[in-house]
């Protein structure tokens, strides 16, 4: 799964890895939790890439409250095409969701160690994002979740889930409003390589959602994976 992640890049960042729009430049953010909102790349029919803030956790647009999104952070890629909650999402409201890594715990003896996973190039990260609007008696949200597929060998050891990871090659498929055929996407579902990422232990600073400073995502004693 993927409950916790960051994003610590700038704008001309942003603007050189994903295509978007130059905007406002971008606050750093050290540990993101659900219900937060957070920047995605959404693309429109001409093309045009932009940055919008969805809150994450998908609200779907039949539900009668909007508390339910806290439960709906991620979307399983196996079952995402035929959920009620995600099958209209997914064929037709996708999206990237920039970041810079993503923190998983593991259980130890007596705790749940956290450690904090990232590319080894600290390449920006896209996970394969979807995107719902709900509109209540006072209020409309627009809301996300990440797609999790099968964990490679290494975050294995940490959890049987994972965020799906895109390739800048894969973008575009991604958010192409053409391709409305859930299993056209089936390909892009695979686990992001393993040699392609790193993992170390972080401090339980991270622990608690209110903690975001860098001090989430430094590295503590010898606990690296990688």
């Amino acid at each position: 799964m993927c409950g916790r992640y960051s994003l610590t890049i700038s704008m001309d960042e942003m603007v050189k890895a994903f295509g978007v729009l130059p905007g406002d430049e971008l606050v750093p953010r050290y540990n993101i939790a659900p219900t937060q909102t957070v920047p995605v790349v959404c693309q429109n029919g001409d093309g045009t890439r932009h940055l919008r803030q969805y809150r994450w956790g998908l609200i779907p647009h039949w539900a009668k409250d909007a508390s339910i999104g806290s439960r709906m952070i991620n979307a399983r890629c196996e079952t995402v095409a035929e959920k009620p909650a995600f099958r209209g999402a997914i064929r037709y409201r996708r999206c990237l969701i920039p970041a810079s890594g993503f923190f998983e715990w593991k259980q130890s003896e007596k705790k749940k160690v956290p450690f904090y996973i990232r590319r080894r190039d600290r390449a920006p990260m896209a996970f394969a994002g979807i995107w719902e609007t709900w509109k209540g008696q006072e209020e409309t949200i627009v809301s996300c979740s990440i797609l999790t597929t099968g964990a490679n060998s290494l975050v294995s050891t940490l959890h049987d889930r994972m965020p799906v990871i895109l390739s800048s090659a894969e973008y575009e498929t991604w958010l192409d409003r053409e391709v409305d055929d859930p299993g056209a996407l089936a390909p892009l579902y695979r686990a992001f390589p393993s040699d392609l990422l790193e993992a170390y232990e972080v401090s339980t600073v991270v622990n608690k959602p209110q903690n975001d400073s860098e001090e989430c995502m430094e590295a503590v004693g010898s606990g690296k994976l990688s």
